[in-house]
C-alpha cells in the first residue's frame, strides 16, 4: 500500500498513521512528511531519493566530490545548480540548505516538483509513484540517458527494498515504474572493456590523458578510492568536462556492479603522482559512513583488483594495492577508517571462496560460439551472449561464480525482437542455458539471474 499525504484547506498536514507516528518521534521523518506535502511529492519516493544519494546522512554540511550538499545532495558546481534552484524556490538561504536537514529535504522536494512540472506531470500523475521515474532521472542531472537511468533505477530499487535509517522508515513495496523515454536507454559498450563484465561509460576527455601504457609507463600500483558520492553521481561527475578528474573503474555498493570509464592504457586523473603508474578504482560511498561498504562491493572490487594484478604482474600486497591516502603528496583520506583492508585483501589473495567454475560459456553453447557480450550478476555469476558465425545463432548462458556445485536459482534468457522469449530457469549447480535462437537482421534482448542479482539488456546487437 502506498502511504498518502494530503493537504487540507486549512493548511494542516494530514498524515497516514504510520508516517504520523514517525514524524512525532523523529525530526527528519517529520521533515520528509512536511516537504512531501508542501510540494506534492510522494513521501516514500522523496525518502528513496535521499537514501540513494546519501543514506540520509547530511555529512554536517560538507560537500560531496561533485559539490552536493545534505541528505538530498543539492548540487552547486559549474554544470549543475540545484542548490541555487532550491534556494530560489523555497526562499531559504543557501547556508541553511547546506547544513540543515529539514531545509535540505524541503529544497530537494521543491526541485523534484519543479522538474515534474517541467516534464508535464499532471496532478493525478503526482499521486502515482511509478509515474515519477523520468523526473527522478532528471533530478540526477546526468549528461547521458543511460547514466540517468542508473540513478533512477537505484531510487526505485530502494523503494522496492524499503528503508530503515536514522529513524525514517519506508516499507518495501511493489514498483513498476513508467520509464518513458528511458525504456530503451542504450547500454554503451566499448569494443571490449579491459575487465570482462564491466559496463562501459566513457569519462569526459578532459578527465584523462590518452597514453599507451604499459609500453609508455609500467603499471605497478592499484589505487583504492571512495568516491564521496553515489554510483550514478560519480559516473555523471566523471562525464562532466568541468570535473577534470576520473578513475578507470567505479564499483556500486549494493551489488558490486562495475563500470569502466577510462581504458587501462590511458592515464586517469585520480591519484596525482601515481597517475602514470596506477589503475584507479572508485567505490560508491562516503568515508565517514560504513554502511556503504558492503560485502558485495568488497568481493566484486577484489575480483577486479585480482584480475588487474594478474594481468600486469602486480604483487598482491599492501605495498602495491594502496589507498588514495597513501599516495605521496595527496591531501585525500580515502578509503578512510571504515574500509576493512583485512577483509578486502583476503578476498584479493584468496578469491571469493567459491572456487572456480569448471565450465565455460563456450563449452555450454557448443562448438563455433564466441562471446560477444557479458554482464556481471553482482558477485554471484555472469551472463554471456555468444554468436556463431557458421549458423547465425545467438546463445545465452549464465555461469555461476558462487555456491558452485550446489543447486541454486539460476536463469538465462534470449528474446528475438518480435518473437517469444526463450528461458532456461531452475536450480542449477554450475550454469543455466544454453538458450539459442537465430535472429537474422533483428535485435535481441538477453539476460539472466544468479542469486538475487539479475541483468536485463535492451534490444541490441541488431543483425548479429
Amino acid at each position: 500500500m502506498k502511504a498518502k499525504i494530503l493537504i487540507v484547506t486549512a493548511g494542516l498536514l494530514v498524515l497516514s498513521g504510520q508516517h504520523a507516528a514517525q514524524a512525532a518521534q523523529n525530526p527528519l521523518s517529520d521533515a520528509f512528511a512536511k516537504a512531501a506535502a508542501t510540494y506534492d511529492v510522494p513521501r516514500d519516493l522523496l525518502v528513496a531519493v535521499a537514501y540513494a544519494e546519501s543514506r540520509l546522512d547530511g555529512h554536517a554540511g560538507e560537500p560531496s566530490a561533485s559539490g552536493g550538499y545534505g541528505v538530498m545532495h543539492l548540487v552547486s558546481n559549474p554544470a549543475t545548480h540545484t542548490l541555487e534552484e532550491a534556494a530560489k524556490i523555497t526562499a531559504k538561504p543557501v547556508s541553511e540548505l547546506k547544513s540543515d536537514d529539514a531545509a535540505n529535504v524541503l529544497g530537494g522536494a521543491a526541485v523534484l516538483r519543479a522538474q515534474a512540472d517541467a516534464l508535464g506531470l499532471s496532478a493525478a500523475g503526482r499521486k502515482d509513484t511509478d509515474a515519477w521515474y523520468p523526473t527522478v532521472a532528471a533530478y540526477s542531472h546526468a549528461a547521458a540517458a543511460d547514466t540517468a537511468k542508473i540513478y533512477a533505477d537505484a531510487v526505485y530499487e530502494t523503494l522496492a527494498g524499503g528503508v530503515d535509517a536514522r529513524g525514517v522508515q519506508v516499507k518495501a513495496q511493489s514498483v513498476d515504474p513508467d520509464l518513458g523515454k528511458y525504456a530503451e536507454a542504450p547500454r554503451r559498450l566499448a569494443a571490449a572493456t579491459d575487465y570482462p563484465g564491466a559496463r562501459w561509460v566513457a569519462a569526459n576527455a578532459a578527465g584523462y590523458a590518452v597514453s599507451s601504457r604499459p609500453t609508455s609507463d609500467a603499471i605497478d600500483r592499484i589505487v583504492i578510492h571512495v568516491a564521496q558520492g553515489s554510483y550514478a553521481g560519480t559516473i555523471s561527475w566523471f562525464q562532466n568536462p568541468a570535473a577534470k578528474v576520473s578513475s578507470h573503474y567505479v564499483v556500486r555498493s549494493s551489488d558490486g556492479q562495475v563500470t569502466q570509464m577510462v581504458r587501462e592504457k590511458d592515464r586517469a586523473f585520480h591519484a596525482g603522482d601515481y597517475n602514470r603508474r596506477s589503475v584507479g578504482i572508485e567505490h560508491e560511498g562516503f568515508v565517514d559512513n560504513a554502511s556503504w561498504f558492503t560485502d558485495q562491493m568488497y568481493r566484486a572490487s577484489a575480483a577486479l583488483t585480482r584480475d588487474i594484478a594478474d594481468r600486469y604482474g602486480i604483487p598482491k600486497n599492501r605495498t602495491h594495492i594502496v589507498g588514495h591516502v597513501q599516495v605521496p603528496g595527496t591531501d585525500h583520506t580515502d578509503p578512510g577508517p571504515h574500509w576493512n583492508w583485512t577483509t578486502y585483501m583476503n578476498y584479493v589473495t584468496g578469491g571469493s571462496g567459491g572456487g572456480t567454475n569448471p565450465h565455460t560459456p563456450e563449452e555450454v553453447c557448443g562448438s563455433g560460439f564466441k562471446v560477444i557480450d557479458s554482464a556481471a550478476l553482482g558477485t554471484a555469476g555472469k551472463v554471456y551472449l555468444l554468436y556463431n558465425t557458421a549458423n547465425g545463432q545467438n546463445c545465452v548462458a549464465t555461469m555461476k561464480l558462487t555456491s558452485l556445485g550446489q543447486a541454486t536459482a539460476t536463469s538465462a534468457y534470449l528474446e528475438v525482437q518480435g518473437s517469444a522469449r526463450k528461458t532456461d530457469s531452475g536450480n542449477f549447480a554450475y550454469y543455466a542455458g544454453p538458450v539459442k535462437a537465430s535472429a537474422p537482421g533483428k535485435c535481441v534482448k538477453w539476460g539472466g539471474k544468479a542469486g538475487s542479482s539479475a541483468y536485463d539488456s535492451v534490444f541490441e546487437h541488431c543483425g548479429s
